[in-house]
């Protein structure tokens, strides 16, 4: 399964190379597949932009990731 998390972009640098804030972790990622603004959101795949999305969007999604991880923070592990 993949998974693409929602970020904005908070910096363009020189070389397609963009700094991204997921909420709590800033990190650089790639913009080669994506024409993107500082300001908005996209979705980030194995350190590439992959695609646009609302400002809306993005923070509904991080908030639904929250509360998951949320979530399976306060249950107790499964055991097998």
């Amino acid at each position: 399964m993949c998974i693409a998390i929602p970020a904005e972009v908070i910096e363009i640098k020189e070389g397609n190379i963009g700094v991204v804030d997921f909420g709590e972790l800033k990190q650089e990622i790639r913009l080669d597949l994506v024409d993107v603004e500082v300001g908005e959101f996209v979705l980030i795949h194995v350190g590439f932009a992959i695609q646009k999305m609302s400002r809306e969007e993005g923070l509904e999604t991080r908030n639904l990731f929250r509360e998951v991880y949320s979530a399976m923070e306060q249950k107790p592990p499964v055991t097998l």
